[in-house]
């Protein structure tokens, strides 16, 4: 691992993401975050199964953090057209506790479905995201797609690219409606540059999600590494998403068998550290 000297970027833009520190109950998690300087707490539905809109919001006060995001909705695909009816209901419900728990967005992991045409599921994905319209700006939450690495394209997400994901938002044009940007799932990309410059001027660029790409990578889903343990030049694709008008959150976001099975603290210690630094 090799960094440069810290640049000392403001703790007041950075967030974690509970999925980060999974074995912390929502509660612990808020706690420590605020305790450790970070100004945000990206909130995973997972974290909160079994809470009412109200607990949540309180611990989400009590804490004194902003909620960048609510994590995740989408999911749309599907063959069956009722299935798919539910899961926009199931968003619907979504948009409205992350209006109550003041979440600025709800993240969307589109979905996929095995064997079907991706240009017929992301078809799918446009009707669906125009269907939640006003919802989103009644309760005065973006939308962010958020395009997943290609591996996942079989069965997690029919948009790979932010190519993809910027064809969605001109189609759709809606303000509520643009991209969340993850490191982990864009880097390689060649058209990471032009395709971010063309978010800027769509006011499309909604989120900045931070982790790395290990090598090798042990396990496709589960292996993300801190921050400057990995070849993506995050440095670099932070310095493009800025300069191209993106002025929110740096979410940290690892899913890791290893970091979980760490002590946490620890854990979010480094986490501070690497982002003052990478």
């Amino acid at each position: 691992m090799k960094l440069s000297a810290p640049e000392n970027p403001s703790m007041n833009r950075l967030a974690v993401h509970t999925i980060t520190t999974k074995p912390w109950p929502l509660a612990m998690a808020a706690d420590r975050f605020a305790a450790a300087g970070v100004g945000g707490i990206s909130i995973w539905i997972e974290a909160i199964a079994g809470m009412s809109n109200s607990e949540v919001s309180n611990i989400v006060q009590a804490s004194g953090l902003k909620v960048p995001a609510l994590v995740r909705g989408g999911f749309f695909c599907d063959p069956d057209a009722q299935e798919r009816m539910r899961r926009i209901d199931n968003n619907r419900r979504l948009i409205e506790l992350a209006g109550e728990i003041s979440a600025e967005m709800l993240v969307l992991v589109v979905g996929a479905t095995p064997g079907e045409p991706l240009a017929i599921q992301r078809g799918w994905v446009r009707d669906a995201i125009e269907s939640l319209l006003d919802e989103a700006s009644a309760a005065k939450v973006r939308l962010a797609i958020e395009p997943l690495h290609p591996m996942y394209s079989g069965d997690k997400s029919c948009i790979n690219r932010l190519t993809q994901a910027r064809i969605m938002c001109e189609a759709i044009q809606h303000p509520q409606v643009g991209v969340a940007v993850d490191v982990y799932h864009v880097w390689w990309d060649e058209a990471l540059e032009s395709e971010v410059q063309k978010l800027g001027e769509l006011n499309a660029l909604f989120a900045f999600h931070l982790c790395d790409w290990r090598v090798p990578t042990r396990d496709m889903l589960n292996d993300r590494a801190l921050m400057g343990d990995g070849c993506i030049d995050i440095r670099g694709i932070r310095k493009l998403v800025e300069q191209n008008g993106f002025s929110g959150w740096n979410e940290v976001e690892i899913f890791s068998e290893e970091h979980w099975a760490r002590d946490q603290q620890a854990f979010l210690n480094d986490i501070v550290d690497r982002y003052q630094q990478c």
